[in-house]
């Protein structure tokens, strides 16, 4: 079905490559009267979850932050054989203490993450947890809350199968998102169903913080008040499951930093080693790090020191959670770059819908790559959706200048001279009368940057306006923390080009009549997300675009309907 599917969206794209259907991108906003009149049962759906997500409760950034970090300070990570009896393992754990949370999940085995009330569970686990005994090889005895379970004897574990529900840590095959998108009754629960099956689940938030707690653990054998903070995609939101997990080691916290004077006619400084300039420090801190957390870290494979990129890092790969992982330093304005997101994000439910759904597309349709190059990142891509949300009539979300004219006092930043002031306090921020629905959103999304003039313009969503580029580059999109620099300044012009031709093809293919009604084929978001190369590479591609634009019309349009009759066990005529 998908391929049959694939082959129809094919030959739509070679008919708008042809010019056959060239009127549809004479108007900016072709399809604005098409979605101001969707039907009063989608307006009704809209509305309640709106409703609904204006009464949840929406945290300050920081303080989700130190929430989720006390819950991994209290939590433990075991690795269980896999016949294990979920009963008895609660069992044996609770008697270190009263247990929040546990649940299993597999990463090369099986393992459960239990959560204590208190920190007192964690102490008692040490206390009667033992050093393994390897009869051939020596160990490094470094006590971590990575632990294994071991039985006494044979018939403490059932021979039948596990009693244990393991959690899925992983994203569904693309194959299955389309056939539950394509389930749906609208385009707009279809980019909601996208969002809630891709984003990071609860357990998947509380592994991330509990893999940076036992990396703390670690790196406090030299910094003992240091803190190891998960920012990105982990925190802000716009996670997928999946993604790399990045941490910075943040020293910022620890006491006598910038202390102020005492009345005292004495005072006392810790004696310490100096360096030429802070970059030289975060290298040497982070070379020794990722020593120790090869050296002394269980689970921590692949440990390579990326110390010379602009910002240094340490990369490895974490195997008990199955997490690839950057570990940087100081890297306080990528933290603030994770709270302004996470803000938008909770301002309005569309911003996080209309972001996964573009990257969910951007990723089939070979725009972004998990391979470093030219290609558009996740960040990219998010700051266009989020420029682009700013643009609309009226905005959506407000700009960054407007969050800054908000912030208190105590939302004061500087970092390196920039200033990173913005409000923190979400029931500040007033937002205008937007009732866009998401369908109408993605396909303005796509026609709004098919038609984008980027040789010329700048994106800046710091003031929310278009700006001559300031440099050559392909594409330009202002750091908004750091004026200087060019988020998008890895990618070419090829693959800017690449990026522009699928808008418009997605434009035109979501406003075509098989796309646009219900069946059970792919359709709506879901046969945006069947890759528009997937058929016309082999042989025969040549002789494919060279058929005339009215037979392939009537191909593609013969096959969406016996498509249809067959999913419907019917013809049509």
């Amino acid at each position: 079905m998908l391929t049959m599917m694939a082959a129809s969206i094919h030959h739509l794209c070679i008919m708008r490559r042809a010019g056959f259907l060239k009127h549809f991108f004479g108007f900016k906003y072709c399809s604005s009267k098409r979605a101001s009149t969707k039907s009063a049962a989608a307006k009704r759906e809209s509305s309640i979850t709106k409703d609904q997500y204006e009464n949840i409760e929406r945290k300050p950034f920081y303080k989700l932050l130190e929430e989720r970090k006390e819950q991994a300070e209290r939590s433990v990570l075991v690795s269980c054989p896999s016949n294990t009896s979920e009963k008895r393992f609660l069992k044996h754990m609770s008697r270190h203490g009263d247990i929040n949370n546990c649940f299993f999940y597999e990463s090369f085995g099986t393992y459960a993450v239990v959560e204590f009330s208190k920190r007192d569970g964690v102490l008692s686990v040490f206390e009667s947890a033992s050093i393994p005994n390897f009869p051939h090889e020596a160990a490094v005895p470094f006590k971590s809350r990575l632990l294994s379970l071991k039985t006494n004897n044979s018939g403490d574990l059932a021979s039948s199968q596990p009693s244990v529900k393991v959690l899925s840590q992983t994203a569904i095959p693309i194959d299955e998102l389309v056939r539950r998108l394509s389930k749906k009754d609208s385009i707009d629960q279809q980019l909601l169903l996208l969002t809630n099956i891709l984003q990071l689940t609860d357990e998947n938030i509380r592994l991330r913080f509990l893999v940076c707690s036992l990396l703390r653990d670690i790196a406090a054998s030299y910094f003992p008040e240091c803190v190891v903070r998960p920012f990105g995609s982990s925190v802000n939101g716009f996670g997928k499951l999946g993604c790399d997990l990045d941490m910075f080691l943040d020293l910022d916290g620890i006491s006598g930093i910038s202390q102020e004077k005492t009345g005292s006619s004495y005072s006392l400084e810790y004696q310490l080693k100096r360096t030429s300039t802070e970059r030289v420090a975060t290298q040497s801190i982070l070379s020794v790090i990722g020593e120790c957390v090869d050296q002394f870290g269980p689970g921590c494979v692949g440990i390579q020191k990326i110390l010379n990129a602009r910002c240094p890092l340490v990369r490895f790969s974490h195997q008990p959670s199955g997490f690839q992982c950057d570990l940087t330093a100081n890297n306080r304005v990528a933290m603030k770059s994770s709270e302004l997101l996470y803000l938008y994000g909770q301002l309005d439910e569309r911003v996080r819908a209309l972001v996964f759904s573009v990257r969910c597309w951007a990723r089939v349709q070979g725009v972004t790559s998990n391979i470093p190059g030219a290609w558009l990142t996740n960040f990219t891509l998010t700051m266009l959706v989020v420029f682009f949300l700013q643009k609309r009539s009226p905005p959506l979300i407000p700009t960054l200048d407007h969050l800054q004219a908000l912030a208190g006092p105590k939302d004061k930043s500087i970092i390196d001279g920039n200033d990173c002031t913005f409000v923190s306090d979400l029931t500040k921020v007033k937002l205008q009368e937007n009732s866009d629905s998401l369908e109408h959103l993605l396909l303005e999304f796509f026609e709004f940057y098919g038609n984008f003039d980027f040789s010329k313009l700048s994106i800046n969503i710091r003031k929310g306006k278009e700006q001559g580029k300031p440099e050559a580059a392909p594409l330009h999109i202002q750091n908004p923390f750091q004026p200087a620099l060019n988020v998008s300044k890895n990618v070419n012009g090829t693959q800017l080009q690449r990026f522009v031709s699928l808008c418009q093809e997605s434009a035109w293919l979501a406003q075509q009549p098989e796309v646009q009604s219900r069946s059970d084929t792919p359709w709506g978001l879901a046969a945006l997300l069947v890759p528009l190369d997937a058929v016309g590479k082999g042989k025969k591609s040549k002789r494919r675009r060279a058929e005339a634009p009215s037979a392939r019309i009537k191909g593609l349009l013969e096959s969406l309907r016996t498509g249809k009759a067959s999913a419907n066990g019917g013809s049509t005529s």
